[in-house]
């Protein structure tokens, strides 16, 4: 597998986390705030910023909160105006999905989302996991003109549905790609890739980065965040650890 062919994307929750996966060797981001929720839509200065540090490619995710993938009309409509400012602020592809109270993929909110995003390319992204039926939702998405579906075979990990990962793959053909995704690292991305035959792959690669306050207040937590002096920033070495390892393929 020569290095063309296989492209690498990282989830990025910070500007730094980008600029390490730049100078890690990383293909594109997934842009990112609220990682601890599973990655909601960013704020439109970290997309500005992002913009004008890295020259890789740029997809903005759109997740208007954490939890569930059912959607009110209002938060549609919230998706709608992200969508259009993170075009405005550079992005170069979105991410986001939809589904219904009973696990299909919500047509309607995927139809004025996909008309907000234009000619941008879309992903849609892990609500895919909690799709009823992973065929069936893999052809609609199909039929809405996305160009890849990020997904972990829905299991916990994409090492554990890595045989759902295939099927899909060998499904799809070239209609869309499929990325696994969830728990990639270096020590797994060659043995994921020869299990499912897919070539993008999606990973944080990301490690605890200490806080440079030397006054501290530890019992004072903020949020869900159990060390409130410990960042979770991408680690350039590891993603050149994991496309070195796909490289040895």
């Amino acid at each position: 597998m020569e290095r063309k062919n296989f492209n690498i994307e990282i989830c990025a929750g910070s500007v730094t986390s980008c600029k390490a996966a730049q100078d890690g060797g990383a293909d594109r981001v997934e842009l990112c705030g609220g990682l601890p929720e599973g990655g909601t839509t960013p704020s439109i200065g970290m997309i500005r910023r992002a913009r004008e540090v890295i020259t890789i490619g740029m997809n903005v995710i759109i997740r208007p909160r954490g939890g569930d993938f059912l959607y009110s009309e209002s938060e549609v409509r919230q998706m709608e105006y992200d969508i259009y400012a993170a075009q405005d602020a550079g992005a170069d592809g979105l991410v986001f999905g939809a589904l219904t109270a009973d696990g299909d993929v919500d047509e309607r909110a995927m139809t004025m989302l996909m008309t907000a995003a234009g000619d941008l390319p879309v992903t849609f992204h892990r609500a895919f996991d909690h799709a009823r039926d992973p065929f069936e939702a893999m052809e609609k998405i199909i039929g809405f003109g996305c160009r890849k579906i990020l997904t972990s075979g829905c299991m916990p990990s994409a090492r554990e549905g890595a045989e759902l990962i295939a099927g899909l793959a060998g499904k799809a053909g070239d209609r869309i790609s499929i990325m696994p995704g969830c728990g990639i690292n270096s020590g797994n991305i060659a043995g994921i890739a020869e299990a499912t035959g897919t070539h993008e792959f999606h990973l944080s690669a990301r490690r605890p980065v200490d806080s440079g306050m030397r006054f501290r207040r530890p019992e004072v937590l903020m949020g869900s965040e159990k060390d409130g002096y410990s960042i979770m920033d991408s680690d350039p070495d590891e993603i050149a650890a994991a496309i070195n390892a796909l490289k040895s393929l």
